[in-house]
């Protein structure tokens, strides 16, 4: 079962301009004409269509706010997360691979990277022609990147990368890596070529969760790349946590789309499917949830095109993303686990996608940044007081 969400309680579509409402409902056409008809057997088979890439490229979803003379289809930030939340509506994998490419990739190039970078890179990064993964997540620091042991050094006109980073999105099917790495105790990032000599990412198997989307590790063993491969402006720890807040705009507006899929599939589920003589939804509990849901669906839409005009602003902050990815994670997750237990026996088949994204959500709600370290964010922020420092 697979269709649009109804849902707009408070008609939140006047808010959006004819543009940002064009370019979702294009997203949303592809999304169910060409993803959702073959998500199911890659989840299945724990692998990605990496065949529709060029199509996301044409699509304009790889970087859609990097300026159009890089390739870039130059939108403003709300529809990137109009864009984020109709990926999502098909799969968190799919979002992940979209959202590492733009925010993790293509991003750090456009604000850290030469001009020599930018034009070299971002025009085959916006096409799908090449794609891109992100290393910072190492084995022992994940909330504490401050603590990576992945090092870079100085060798004439070269650095040489040795260390490992774990839980790599579009690892194992990248042309580039953008990779973080301590060089005499600061943290500087480098634009490494996959297929240099020591490089490796073999794959993390056995996942219950993003089964759709490769994730890996990147192995770099005296890994040497030119002077040319540092991203000039990035020094210290703000690079990549610059980048994160990036990836986590789109994530919080991401996973509402997941929302809104189990919570239309639940909903039609329980208007059709008739007990003791009338439909489930008939019923005071099952309203009641209706009811809690479609709530927290429309606060976290709400907070979530709020934090898109503040940023497209230039006055939205790291804890206001904090909030948002919290929140919308938060939500997302109680929507799927309850829409999973209406659906009764059915919310544990494919056949249905709801349990697909409860279980994609689990993963969702932990990376870039977990509940908890979310928590202590906004609460550093609302105190004045660092409690994990």
């Amino acid at each position: 079962m697979s269709a649009f969400t109804q849902l707009d309680y408070l008609d939140l579509d006047d808010q959006y301009s004819e543009e940002e409402l064009m370019v979702r409902d294009t997203v949303r056409g592809w999304i169910t004409e060409r993803f959702n008809p073959v998500v199911m057997e890659h989840f299945e088979e724990g692998t990605f269509p990496m065949e529709l890439a060029p199509e996301l490229g044409e699509l304009g979803v790889f970087g859609p706010t990097t300026p159009e003379e890089y390739g870039g289809a130059g939108m403003n930030s709300v529809a990137y997360g109009l864009i984020c939340q109709e990926l999502e509506r098909g799969d968190s994998g799919l979002r992940s691979f979209c959202s590492v490419q733009g925010s993790l990739v293509m991003w750090p190039i456009h604000e850290y990277g030469s001009e020599e970078q930018k034009r070299e890179y971002l025009p085959k990064l916006a096409t799908g022609e090449m794609i891109g993964c992100f290393g910072l997540t190492e084995p022992d620091f994940g909330s504490n990147p401050g603590g990576m042991l992945t090092t870079a050094r100085k060798d004439g006109n070269d650095y040489i990368i040795n260390g490992r980073k774990m839980w790599i999105t579009n690892g194992s099917v990248a042309q580039i890596a953008i990779v973080w790495a301590k060089v005499e105790g600061r943290i500087r990032g480098f634009i490494v070529p996959t297929d240099a000599k020591g490089f490796s990412a073999p794959n993390h198997n056995h996942k219950w969760s993003l089964r759709a989307s490769y994730t890996s590790e990147l192995v770099m063993e005296d890994v040497r790349v030119p002077a040319s491969a540092m991203l000039p402006g990035a020094d210290g720890l703000r690079g990549p946590l610059q980048c994160l807040t990036q990836a986590r705009y789109g994530i919080a507006w991401g996973v509402i789309g997941s929302a809104y899929a189990c919570f239309d599939e639940t909903l039609r589920y329980q208007k059709e499917r008739i007990s003791f003589d009338k439909p489930i939804a008939a019923y005071q509990i099952p309203q009641m949830k209706f009811a809690n849901m479609a709530t927290d669906i429309t606060c976290a839409s709400l907070l979530n095109l709020r934090l898109g005009r503040l940023k497209d602003e230039g006055r939205f902050t790291s804890a206001q993303v904090s909030m948002a990815k919290r929140n919308s994670c938060k939500v997302a997750l109680e929507t799927a686990r309850t829409c999973r237990d209406m659906l009764g026996a059915n919310g544990v088949t494919l056949e249905y996608q709801t349990g697909r994204h409860m279980l994609n959500l689990e993963s969702v709600i932990t990376y870039e940044g977990t509940h908890d370290i979310h928590t202590l964010a906004i609460g550093a922020e609302v105190t004045g007081i660092m409690a994990f420092r």
